[in-house]
């Protein structure tokens, strides 16, 4: 066994701060920074210091060992990649602003990788041809690039970031069915090691396309992706991923005619239905904001640069959720419809704008979509299309046809689970952590990834595909250990074992730390010795051990003169005083718990 290094803080490449950092939004990236971790380098890009950098292999390792426990074999592409593979794929266009794109000096077109599909395909299409191949796992720990609009949160949204991406082939379904179990398995394995809560949820494939798809989400109030669980069942999904349970149709032989009606003053959804309950009130209950059906108008911008105008319809007492529209209909942009556009489009009556004028049929020729809820013989008081109107009794099915269905309106605690009758939805916090996909044929379709079957028939191979985010990892098991003293890393994954810290000015003091840094070091115990003497205060000392947050802190202090250290968890805070003679035993014993 390789005798660790022991990091003396009078060397170590390291500066804590005292104050977070002015640009630090979430609690990891102010104690990330603080405690020397990582350095801005620029908006989205942090350089790796020693302390982060050993964090950071360590959680590398661990995805290492359960890979290649499945059998997946590690390679390395490069990150700056041919227009080609991209061309192939249409992803070049699809990408649009999110990829670095440059030229070499001879005009040829490149970018840096944001994701490896082409190549992965490509290489296994350059040296495999038969069944016999197959089933092949391949993966990479690489460092990725996307042109972020919004970089933040540190390591959780960059524009340069560290992936594990792996990719399986087979021959058929079935065998990447099995392989992508056994992929779902390690990633358990992983995430259970690296020591913070998580959620496994459904969710969309976006612009990777596939079937099946599956997340990873560490439990974290500062997440950027909103999941839900079920109250009775185990359904859980990425909110984008939710797909309503529509009603069943309604008849409709007994609901009046359409009717206009004048509803002057009534530009939002509450002054509507304060309007209808004062000037046309129900028998049954009175009117609210469910009964009307919003018309919300957006623009698609699509990846080959064209725009279209979309009007998304749905009951007014939902607000259209922006991530979720956007979850939909990736790769494609979504951006307002505003003043320019209406002015494009003098069919329609801001405010009062209704099913009538709406659909590719209609006068204005604006493709109509509607919430799954608005189903046949449903009824609704909606736009007349006529500044001051609205129309009661509206029926759908009756007086109005969509072009289709979106999954776009928000989704709310307390709706019913689509998958038992039972349950309702509750809503939580998350951080992406790991994304697995079944690819499919998409990507050996457009680059000709075939190979011979056992009938000697050629067919194409069937792929899946499977992240981790090593670099926000970091930062998720930062957020979801962090206390108010400062970082608090699981064993697994922190940057040494023990930090030991001379607390005193007395040579004896510093005596016995060496001797028990050294011991330590010896018996393959990683540690960090604050050696520092001169004007480093035993108060400053302890705060930095706390800031740095590794698991186990020994104090060599003013209990020395009586033959005892003191040994404290970082995470729950309780302190022992163990002899100084047998601390390293000890201490050794904590570490290989």
């Amino acid at each position: 066994m390789t005798t660790p290094r022991i990091l003396r803080m009078s060397s170590l490449f390291v500066r804590t701060l005292r104050d977070d950092p002015a640009d630090a939004e979430v609690p990891s990236h102010r104690l990330l920074v603080r405690a020397g971790y990582i350095r801005r380098a620029a908006p989205g890009i942090y350089t790796w210091l020693p302390l982060g950098l050993r964090v950071l292999r360590k959680i590398e390792g661990i995805i290492r060992e359960e890979m290649d426990g499945i059998g997946a074999q590690e390679l390395s592409f490069p990150a700056l990649l041919p227009r080609e593979p991209y061309e192939a794929t249409n992803r070049w266009t699809e990408y649009g602003d999110n990829i670095f794109r440059l030229q070499d000096r001879k005009g040829a077109d490149y970018l840096l990788g944001p994701t490896h599909e082409e190549m992965f395909t490509l290489v296994v299409k350059d040296l495999y041809s038969s069944y016999k191949d197959l089933p092949l796992a391949i993966y990479q720990i690489q460092t990725k690039y996307r042109d972020e609009a919004r970089p933040r949160a540190g390591l959780l949204r960059g524009r340069e970031f560290v992936m594990k991406d792996s990719y399986s082939f087979d021959v058929d379904d079935a065998g990447l069915e099995a392989s992508y179990q056994r992929h779902r398995d390690a990633y358990v394995r992983i995430f259970d090691r690296l020591g913070f809560e998580y959620v496994i949820v459904q969710a969309t494939s976006g612009a990777m396309g596939g079937s099946r798809s599956e997340e990873f989400l560490a439990k974290a109030d500062v997440g950027e992706d909103t999941y839900v669980r079920c109250s009775t069942c185990d359904y859980a999904a990425n909110v984008e991923a939710v797909q309503v349970r529509p009603p069943d149709p309604v008849a409709y032989d007994d609901v009046p005619a359409a009717h206009a009606e004048a509803t002057p003053g009534t530009p939002t959804i509450e002054t509507l239905v304060d309007h209808l309950n004062e000037a046309f009130p129900r028998a049954d209950r009175a009117w609210h904001a469910g009964d009307t059906l919003k018309n919300v108008l957006v623009v698609l911008k699509h990846a080959d640069g064209t725009r279209e105008p979309v009007a998304i319809g749905l009951p007014g007492d939902r607000e259209v959720d922006q991530k979720r529209l956007e979850g939909q209909l990736e790769p494609t942009e979504v951006e307002p419809f505003d003043e320019a556009e209406f002015k494009n489009h003098p069919a329609l009556v801001k405010g009062y704008i209704g099913p009538g004028v709406l659909g590719e049929k209609g006068e204005s020729g604006i493709r109509y979509l509607v919430d799954p809820r608005v189903v046949e013989g449903t009824r609704w008081v909606t736009g007349a299309n006529v500044g001051g109107s609205h129309v009661i009794d509206l029926v759908a099915g009756r007086d109005f046809t969509p072009d289709g269905t979106i999954e776009a309106a928000e989704v709310r605690d307390g709706d019913p689970c689509p998958r038992c009758d039972d349950g309702t939805l509750q809503s939580a916090r998350g951080i992406e952590m790991g994304h697995i996909f079944q690819l499919g044929r998409k990507y050996a379709d457009a680059l000709d990834l075939r190979v011979l079957d056992e009938n000697g028939k050629l067919v194409t191979v069937t792929m899946g595909s499977y992240g981790i985010g090593p670099s926000r990892a970091v930062a998720a098991i930062a957020e979801g250990t962090l206390d108010e003293a400062g970082l608090c890393w699981p064993r697994d994954v922190a940057p040494a074992d023990v930090h030991l810290v001379a607390a005193g000015k007395d040579p004896d003091l510093f005596a016995a730390a060496e001797r028990i840094a050294v011991e330590l070091s010896e018996q393959g115990v990683e540690v960090i010795y604050d050696d520092r003497t001169g004007k480093v205060s035993p108060g400053v000392k302890f705060k930095d051990a706390e800031l740095i947050g590794v698991p186990t802190i020994v104090v060599v202090g003013k209990g020395l003169a009586d033959g005892v250290v003191e040994v404290k968890d970082r995470r729950t805070g309780e302190r022992a005083d163990v002899a100084a003679d047998r601390v390293v035993d000890h201490v050794v014993g904590l570490v290989r718990g």
